[in-house]
């Protein structure tokens, strides 16, 4: 009895390859950005008593987590052909899902993560550190971000530009 394996197709093997470099860089940037440095910023606070700021601050967390996994894994891995990473940035420009409503979905997602821990630890230090991580996120992409994905995709990027807001969802 012979039994033959299936090869799987390039495309396949492409996509697996961005899914597995995509949750590297997860695990080193956005789990370090929203996860290792907000839990030693915050010391020894403890969490709200409140079970209205612990529900809203829930929804936030698990908000963030899911618009950041949405767009690094499907929308950047899988639609875009590449990773988050700069060094390993999409074959294609994503423009679907989240990323019609807002530019920077995925950096929204990494704050939205930020922010519930405000809210559940009530900290005044891990507010400061959300600013400085939304300014740090909107530098790099007036910096870096936007004139390399204009060099890279030209009018494409133009036209979406012009018609999706950099920060602010537009529904």
């Amino acid at each position: 009895m012979s039994h033959s394996a299936k090869i799987p197709s390039r495309s396949k093997v492409a996509s697996m390859k961005h899914i597995l470099n995509t949750l590297l860089f997860t695990i080193v940037v956005p789990a370090t950005v929203a996860g290792w440095i907000p839990h030693a910023l915050r010391g020894t606070a403890t969490a709200t008593p409140s079970t209205t700021w612990r529900t809203l601050s829930f929804v936030l967390i698990v908000l963030g987590v899911a618009v950041y996994l949405h767009t690094a894994f499907w929308g950047f891995a899988l639609r875009g052909q590449g990773t988050p990473a700069p060094i390993a940035p999409t074959r294609k420009l994503v423009v679907e899902g989240l990323h019609r409503y807002v530019r920077n979905p995925m950096y929204l997602g990494v704050l939205l993560i930020v922010i519930g821990q405000v809210v559940l630890f009530r900290s005044r230090t891990l507010l400061y550190y959300a600013a400085s991580c939304w300014l740090a996120a909107h530098l790099f992409v007036l910096l870096y971000e936007e004139p390399t994905l204009q060099r890279k995709f030209g009018d494409e990027y133009g036209d979406y530009k012009r018609r999706v807001p950099r920060w602010i969802p537009r529904f």
